[in-house]
């Protein structure tokens, strides 16, 4: 399984606008706006974007069957 890609952010003064490869995903305001711009210094960042936007692994999904 691969890493997630294709998240970038922006900061529009107190709001935080995260996007996947270029549609917005989500905006954060308030608390979690900043709680983000913190932890994004300290972490993954693509991680940490696809955590908030939901669109990440959830560890049920299996592969499909491989045909012959």
């Amino acid at each position: 399984m691969g890493t997630p890609t294709g998240f970038d952010f922006h900061r529009r003064g107190t709001e935080v606008l995260i996007t996947h490869h270029g549609r917005p995903a989500t905006t954060l305001r308030g608390r979690r706006a900043a709680d983000f711009l913190q932890d994004v210094e300290s972490g993954d960042p693509q991680e940490l974007m696809a955590r908030l936007t939901g669109n990440y692994k959830h560890g049920n999904e299996r592969p499909g069957r491989r045909r012959r």
